[in-house]
């Protein structure tokens, strides 16, 4: 069967030009379009599709609203197609850590679709339909204060890897970080452009200072690390001291940065003293590299399957036996501080 898509945007040359992108694809049919939220949600009702592509700037009820009503009252994979500007990746971050599964960005130099993006829009609608709401609300938070009292003081790194659905999971799981965190690096897959509005977004929810990560910065409590998202991958360095390295380099489990290369650097540096979170996302990556981390003594942590906006990663790390607990979303931070069982 087809995957089934609508396309939601105000601009009548972009729902066309989305609609030809994917109609020379086998698998996927663009079902519907629409204008506005009004249209988009008598759509939604009617066509049940099951990707709803989403510009979050629109005349009337915003992108925002929309995608926080359609979360709410009913739960279905949607793809953000943002422009370039600072607020268009303000809104894109916001919009991935309301639920949004991905987001697919519009030309820097034209604002229209890029000329050749190499199925890339076809490829996410194909991750996002693979994407299951049904387990994935309710779940109680623990609070800062009460996972601040447990907080190892032993541990000295955690390293976090995450894709599709993860600007939500690290958003649910950083809010339970205390500003005296150890300090802590995330490779997030998701496009350069919209990294510094995402580590914003996550930086107004956690106790803990979140930020892009630099070359050569060094690594201390009470800091998150996210990785830029460009051509560089993002691992640990130093001895008595670390520090953050960035370093170009090819596409390793299919990603760059690459969750494995991360990994793989803390259990080279940090051995028994770190501790290694896989969250959701698809594919494979990070798998081997918590592995490794296990291989070395370190403490490693992969999100259940119950509570993955999609389960590749942690499924495949746990297939290795890289995965010493595994455990729902809203316990992985209480975990990771105390490296308890």
């Amino acid at each position: 069967m087809s995957i089934r898509v609508l396309i939601i945007d105000d601009s009548a040359t972009m729902r066309a030009l989305l609609a030809a992108r994917l109609a020379s694809e086998h698998d996927i049919e663009v079902v519907g379009t629409a204008a506005d939220a009004a249209q988009g949600r008598e759509a939604i009702k009617r066509l049940d599709p099951d990707v709803v592509t989403l510009d979050i700037e629109m005349p009337g009820m915003n992108g925002l609203d929309f995608l926080e009503k359609i979360m709410l009252l009913r739960p279905t994979p949607v793809i953000i197609v943002s422009g370039s500007t600072s607020e268009g990746a303000a809104n894109t971050a916001r919009a991935l850590a309301l639920g949004a599964v991905d987001c697919y960005a519009k030309s820097e130099s034209t604002g229209g679709l890029p000329m050749d993006d190499n199925g890339k829009l076809a490829n996410l609608v194909r991750e996002a339909a693979q994407v299951n709401f049904s387990a994935r609300r309710g779940a109680p938070a623990r609070t800062a204060a009460t996972t601040r009292a447990v907080l190892a003081r032993d541990t000295k790194l955690i390293v976090i890897g995450s894709s599709t659905g993860g600007v939500e999971a690290l958003q649910v799981m950083l809010r339970e970080f205390p500003a005296d965190c150890p300090p802590t690096m995330i490779v997030q897959h998701v496009n350069a452009r919209f990294a510094p509005a995402i580590a914003q977004t996550l930086n107004s929810e956690s106790p803990a200072h979140v930020a892009i990560a630099e070359p050569d910065m060094p690594l201390r409590r009470g800091h998150v690390y996210l990785a830029p998202g460009d051509d560089r991958h993002m691992m640990v360095s130093g001895k008595s001291s670390f520090h953050v390295k960035l370093r170009p380099g090819e596409p390793v489990s299919g990603h760059r940065p690459s969750v494995d290369m991360l990994f793989n650097s803390a259990a080279e540096v940090c051995g028994d003293s770190a501790v290694g979170v896989l969250l959701t996302g698809m594919g494979q990556d990070g798998a081997r590299g918590l592995f490794a981390m296990a291989s070395t003594g370190a403490y490693t942590i992969a999100q259940d399957e119950a509570t993955c906006t999609v389960f590749g990663m942690p499924r495949a790390a746990i297939a290795l036996g890289a995965a010493q607990v595994v455990a729902p979303l809203h316990r992985i931070a209480r975990h990771a501080l105390q490296k308890a069982a």
